[in-house]
Order: C-alpha cells, then structure tokens, then sequence
C-alpha cells in the first residue's frame, strides 16, 4: 500500500544568501535501497524518468537545456554523475534553482535534494503557501522514485488519477503538509502561521 512509503524522509527549511539575494530553501532527503549508479540513472535517464516523474525532453548534460513536460524547464549548470548535478527551475516566469546529492550509505543511496527561490521572487506564493508548495510536490516525487527504485513501478502517483482522488493520496498529501509545516516551525516560523500554510497548501493538492 503506498500509504506505508512517505516522501521525504528528512525536511528542512533554512534562510540563506544564494547569488547575492535573501533566498528560502526547501530541503529534503531520503535513503533509498539502491547503489548510487542505479539511483542516479533512475533521476537523469529519459526514458525512467517518466516512470515516476515527468517526460523529459532536452540536451541531458551540462550545459544542456531540459524541459519537463507540462511543468519547468531551465539549464543544467552542473553534471558530475553519479553524485551531483544542478539545474535551473524555469516556470510561469519565475527563476529557481534546484540541487541533488546522492550519497552512499552501506549499501543504500541517499538522495538530497534543495529547491532554492529568491525571498523577494515568492513573498505573495510564500505567504499563502510556504514550504509545503514545492515540499508536498516533491515528496510526491520521492515516493513515485521510491516506488519505481524498489518495485519497478512504471506509473507516478501524480498520474494515477484514481489514486490521486483517494482518502489515501489525500491524506498522504495532508501528512506531508503538516511535515513541512513542522519543519518551517523549526526553521524560525510562527507555529499559527506555519500551521495556515499547510491547510492551504494541502486544500489545494486535494481540492481536485
């Protein structure tokens, strides 16, 4: 049952200076029962990436342009297989910037991953949604890569429209909300506040 595999594993939300600019990064982290080769052509290679994410299309290199279908699109500006790459997250006219590690750890891989957003490029989504607006989307995305990783899977959860409209995905949803919300409280934010986000942020994944 996908109700006993989470997202993340590990979330944090820290305040930092990136390029320059007040910047709010969304963390995330998860270990995955998988060597750091399979884990890293699971996430890079065209034709699994759409088993438990999007299609892609692009140069998939350093230097290459991607764009994922139907979402965002951006630059790859670094590419150091199998444990790093970094990349551009272009959409609706916005500019943000997403970084992966991969890790081992005994016989497991761990993934981290950082969604990095300008302060002053969010403030009006921020306020009404928080962290939990790229959290709960990536957590989705860590639990279809889990999936697909540990059972070959071949649908993302996202896809699967009928699961999507289920008590279980909804409350999968409100457990990551909730998740991110305690990790934005950690970082510094006003429990009520952080509290707020994660309602409308989960409102809005569920109201489908």
């Amino acid at each position: 049952m996908l109700h006993t595999v989470m997202g993340a594993e590990v979330r944090e939300f820290v305040e930092r200076e990136h390029e320059g600019k007040s910047a709010r990064v969304v963390i995330a982290s998860r270990l995955y029962h998988t060597d750091a080769e399979d884990l890293w052509d699971a996430i890079t290679h065209a034709e699994r990436l759409p088993r438990w994410f999007l299609p892609i299309e692009g140069e998939l290199r350093s230097g290459g342009r991607y764009q994922l279908k139907g979402n965002a699109g951006g630059t790859i500006t670094r590419c150091e297989p199998p444990k790093a790459f970094d990349v551009t997250w272009e959409f609706g006219g916005g500019m943000s910037w997403v970084t992966v590690r991969l890790a081992p750890e005994g016989e497991d891989t761990r993934l981290t991953l950082e969604h990095i957003v300008h302060a002053s490029d969010a403030d009006a989504h921020w306020t009404q949604f928080g962290p939990g607006a790229a959290g709960v989307g990536w957590d989705l995305g860590f639990l279809g890569l889990g999936l697909h990783v540990e059972s070959g899977a071949s649908v993302p959860p996202e896809a699967d429209a009928a699961w999507m409209a289920s008590e279980e995905a909804k409350g999968f949803v409100r457990a990551s909300a909730e998740a991110w919300a305690a990790a934005h409280v950690a970082g510094g934010e006003a429990p009520e506040v952080a509290r707020g986000m994660a309602e409308r942020t989960a409102a809005f994944y569920t109201s489908g």
